[in-house]
């Protein structure tokens, strides 16, 4: 069976690179990362790859360097032949689909010219490209900011009959439909509006490759609302917004979230958390905490006014 793996084919923020590289990877059946500092690590050990990791990137946080080293360690060693790759452009937007057709190999050179010498893109992995889709775009944010991470055959499926965004709800779950509708808009504000709701206490989970904020952060279980670091504690937050559904089950997703982050991004002595955003309290909510001391709830409250005013005033 194969795998599905979405992977960043350049920064969507430099768009005529992104053109050149792309155009590249299109002709050569290929895509390319990055990583040029680490030299050819085609052949290291998951010990070795990490202790050139740790060497290379040491000014960057412990958390960083756990998230080099799985993707750099899945690209090189889980990726496989007949794997299907969706090769995204920003975070709304499938560039192209393909097949791996062969091991991922090291060419400091091979695609300089398209990325430029500053920054060459120098592990490759053979892809033959599908015809469609092609330039796919979504009205939402569907991809994780990773460069790599891996989706489930249901995830990929859902993003091909462009019915919902990985990971997300299905209706048949769904409690409250205009409390659905109201977070999925509140999540985009609370990004937005981060430093002055949370103040110091936390700041989102920056990628360090792309620059992009944790906000969607892909898995091959779903997709975060958003990710943050609590500045005191250093620990990693896993935030999830309620959106209507049921209470067992947005604990039990914020528990699978907070799992895969111990196991994928955090470090041996980082700890992780998590925090559920709701409208009202919730007898079965509180119930469902009580019996875990790290996931923490907040509620929000919404204003909203009609001024009174008279035609022609």
């Amino acid at each position: 069976m194969p795998r599905y793996w979405i992977v960043a084919a350049y920064h969507a923020d430099k768009p005529m690179i992104w053109e050149k590289v792309w155009q590249f990877n299109l002709e050569n059946s290929l895509i390319s990362i990055g990583w040029k500092e680490l030299g050819d690590i085609s052949e290291h050990s998951r010990d070795e790859l990490r202790k050139a990791i740790e060497q290379t990137y040491s000014d960057s946080p412990p958390n960083i360097r756990t998230l080099y080293l799985n993707m750099l360690w899945s690209f090189y060693h889980e990726m496989a032949s007949g794997d299907i790759i969706i090769a995204r452009r920003g975070r709304k937007v499938i560039a192209a689909i393909g097949t791996v057709t062969s091991s991922a190999y090291y060419e400091h050179e091979r695609n300089i010219k398209a990325t430029g010498p500053e920054n060459p893109y120098s592990n490759h992995i053979g892809v033959r490209w599908h015809d469609a889709p092609r330039g796919l775009e979504f009205r939402r944010m569907v991809f994780g900011m990773q460069t790599i991470y891996e989706i489930t055959e249901d995830q990929y499926r859902s993003l091909m009959e462009q019915k919902d965004e990985p990971g997300e709800e299905h209706e048949d779950h769904i409690q409250d439909r205009a409390e659905f509708v109201l977070e999925k808009y509140l999540e985009d504000f609370i990004v937005t509006n981060f430093s002055k709701i949370f103040g110091n206490e936390l700041e989102l989970f920056t990628d360090p490759v792309e620059g992009v904020i944790g906000q969607q952060y892909g898995t091959e279980i779903g997709s975060i609302d958003i990710l943050a670091i609590d500045r005191s504690s250093n620990s990693i937050v896993v935030i999830e917004l309620k959106k209507g559904r049921e209470s067992d089950r947005v604990v039990g997703q914020v528990l699978r979230y907070m799992g895969w982050v111990r196991e994928n991004l955090a470090t041996c002595d980082q700890s992780v958390r998590g925090l559920i955003i709701c409208q009202d309290s919730d007898l079965r909510l509180q119930y469902a905490l009580s019996m875990v001391d790290n996931i923490d709830v907040r509620y929000y409250e919404v204003d909203f006014r009609l001024a009174n005013t008279s035609f022609g005033e």
